[in-house]
């Protein structure tokens, strides 16, 4: 049992997670077990699916992140024997400007986590809690921190650089861009795929959404900024919008920081415009009849839109365009609307290939090859644990 790695992949309400061997790496590593809790804090569920197995699906007592993790591993001990792990791997969202690489979970790792919650309010207070809880329950088993900006590190400087006074760049103000684990999993892809060099755009589609420029290889540009709010308009946050807004709002309805914050990150996007709903799918039923829903379909897919055709600008043109994340994977109407339009840049998709979510959606004689490939962030958190953990310790002199 002692070879089994758990990887745990959290947001704000919700886990995901998925247990792998050690012992058995692959290409495409396998998962022994996986599933997720969700509606952490509200009417949390928790399901777990084993290869060949249907999925189960149970009601579970979560107020938080740390009761969560214990129900977790009550269920993983109970139901299938695993009373112990070799490691367990965090995707972490923000390491701040110093955290960039995987590394193993300390003290000061930890101190310096919660010295820059300021960068991620929504995502960092519900990792280091999960991370405590664990370390309290498994104190001997070693904790990996995965850094979701990693992938970002070393943009230009013109693209990592915001047009605030100098003096902030001191306090780590900068783009840093997010979904990194998400596309080192699609960058590692691409070769088995096909070609990976040349001009790459990168559409993590999905309740949270961006989008990378890599060329040969090299990330360039991305749509995310200092936190995970900015960029394409998403589920529930806005995405880019205008500064003055905040000034606005403070003066219109005298709403603090922290109501400006939650309605950016909780209330606007897709949930905003529609009122009703975050959910691509529930719009797109709806949208016939709702007016609301259509204009906020319209919107995500105008947004993402012109975000391909500002990072193919930053790429000098582009090569291939790969679709991922739930919406990005899963919703061919979505995709459609998004590529109408973008016939200048050579994109051109056949309508067959894309409603049957084919690996490859782009029309034959199309110059960019437009891709739908599903994205693996566990196995990468995976495959950084086993690779950190194998490093053997620098000898002192």
């Amino acid at each position: 049992m002692a070879s089994k790695i758990l990887v745990l992949n959290s947001g704000s309400s919700s886990i995901k997670f998925a247990v792998f061997d050690s012992a058995l790496q692959s290409e495409q590593p396998e998962r022994s077990l996986s599933g997720s809790l969700s509606g952490i804090g509200t009417n949390a569920e928790l399901t777990i699916a084993a290869p060949g197995v249907a999925p189960s699906v149970t009601r579970v007592d979560a107020a938080d992140h740390p009761s969560a993790i214990a129900q977790l591993f009550d269920a993983l001990q109970s139901r299938h024997g695993l009373q112990q792990f070799s490691a367990v791997g965090h995707r972490i969202v923000h390491g701040g400007p110093d955290h960039f690489a995987p590394q193993r979970v300390d003290a000061q790792l930890l101190k310096d986590l919660h010295d820059v919650i300021p960068f991620a309010p929504e995502h960092l207070p519900q990792a280091i809690a999960l991370i405590e809880a664990i370390a309290a329950q498994l104190p001997t088993v070693p904790q990996i921190a995965c850094f979701d900006t990693a992938f970002h590190q070393n943009l230009p400087t013109v693209a990592r650089t915001l047009p605030l006074p100098r003096r902030y760049q001191a306090l780590g103000v900068r783009r840093y861009g997010f979904h990194g684990l998400s596309y080192e999993y699609l960058m590692r892809q691409l070769p088995q795929l096909g070609r990976a060099d040349g001009r790459v755009i990168l559409a993590h589609l999905g309740n949270g959404a961006s989008m990378a420029a890599v060329r040969d290889g090299k990330p360039m540009d991305t749509t995310m900024g200092l936190t995970p709010a900015g960029g394409l308009v998403m589920g529930s946050r806005t995405g880019d919008i205008d500064p003055g807004i905040a000034r606005f709002l403070e003066r219109h309805d005298q709403l603090t920081p922290e109501q400006f914050d939650h309605l950016v990150n909780h209330e606007s996007g897709l949930r905003g415009v529609s009122d009703t709903t975050s959910d691509m799918r529930q719009l797109a039923a709806a949208q016939a009849t709702d007016s609301r829903a259509a204009e906020a379909i319209e919107l995500f897919c105008y947004s993402a839109r012109k975000w391909i055709g500002a990072l193919s600008a930053a790429l000098g043109g582009l090569d291939t365009l790969v679709f991922s994340g739930g919406i990005g994977e899963h919703s061919a109407e979505t995709r459609s609307r998004i590529c109408d339009g973008l016939q200048f840049l050579g994109i051109q998709i056949s309508p067959s290939l894309n409603s049957q979510n084919a690996a490859i959606i782009s029309r034959a004689d199309a110059s960019v090859v437009v891709r739908v490939t599903p994205t693996d962030e566990e196995s990468t958190i995976f495959r950084a644990v086993v690779s950190l953990l194998s490093k053997k310790p620098e000898l002192s002199t």
